[in-house]
């Protein structure tokens, strides 16, 4: 409508849930770092061009495999961008060196990720450049918490229960992308794929290896763990001695869009259709419905 303001992505509920009410498999999608719906406020008070501050986000990776929506399965995805608030962090990872005023004291300010920049509230993108000229105030990065980071992990700890009170387990495949080449070695070629699972702590080791082997047998490059082996939604939620499994998966970004330009390219699609038919063939594995495997799952984890 002519005249009408346009809406502030900050007001719309962060995140997109699709298929939610597809419950017929313990497995779950989520992607929280695709979100690419940039709040005014947040680009007026950043020093970087929105330009710069897409490419910290995992662009179109809730695209690759949003074909599994209309297949069966739930995709969860978040409206607004990493740089903005990092859903794959602890709540309160507070980085003093952005943050002002005195910190909760709940805040978790020690942590690797801190120590790099890139807690809930990042101060840096890419290699170390600072998104703000200056510090937040305590109440704006709070505020962002508030409104966006604990409604999402609220919405998605539902779901999971959801499933794993239907089904006896529950499975997250938690979607990421990464660079082709990733610093300081520049010129270190990355696999296809990286398939986390904390180190075995995340999710039943059957799972993990079904997993791989498909991807392996689709033709994919695959590393486990190296040099992503989960973030704090695969370690958080991961607890297969209670039948909730997390997985996250880290997909080359060479494979479907360019890497300069931002946009997909002519990969996407084949890309796409390759993802979603391993995701499916995991599914129709026999053992996975059984409730009598789930156990197994996790008797096994808990070895």
């Amino acid at each position: 409508m002519a005249g009408q303001v346009p809406l502030d992505p900050a007001d719309l509920p962060p995140f997109i849930l699709e298929g939610e009410e597809n419950r017929t498999t313990p497995l779950f999608l989520n992607s929280p770092h695709s979100g690419d719906l940039f709040p005014p406020h947040f680009l007026a008070r950043s020093q970087l061009a929105r330009s710069a501050l897409r490419r910290a986000s995992d662009l179109y990776v809730d695209s690759l495999f949003r074909p599994l929506v209309a297949a069966g399965l739930p995709l969860m995805s978040a409206r607004l961008p990493r740089s903005y608030l990092d859903l794959n962090r602890e709540p309160l990872e507070l980085d003093p060196r952005l943050i002002a005023g005195n910190l909760p004291v709940d805040a978790n300010t020690r942590s690797l990720r801190v120590a790099g920049g890139l807690g809930t509230i990042p101060r840096v993108i890419g290699d170390q450049v600072e998104i703000y000229a200056g510090k937040l105030p305590l109440e704006e990065a709070l505020a962002r918490i508030e409104a966006h980071y604990v409604p999402y992990h609220l919405r998605l700890h539902r779901e999971l229960a959801r499933r794993h009170r239907d089904h006896g387990m529950v499975l997250l495949l938690d979607l990421h992308s990464m660079p082709s080449q990733t610093l300081p070695r520049p010129h270190r070629n990355m696999p296809d794929l990286v398939i986390g699972d904390r180190f075995g702590s995340s999710a039943a080791a059957v799972l993990v290896e079904q997993l791989e082997h498909l991807a392996r047998c689709a033709g994919f490059r695959v590393e486990r763990n190296q040099p992503y082996a989960g973030g704090y939604i695969t370690e958080h939620y991961g607890r297969p001695g209670l039948g909730w499994h997390a997985i996250q998966i880290e997909v080359n970004r060479a494979l479907y869009m360019d890497e300069a330009r931002l946009e997909p390219h002519d990969g996407f699609a084949g890309l796409s259709e390759a993802l979603c038919e391993i995701v499916t063939q995991l599914v129709a594995e026999q053992a996975f419905d059984s409730r009598k495997s789930a156990l197994h799952f996790s008797q096994k984890a808990a070895e």
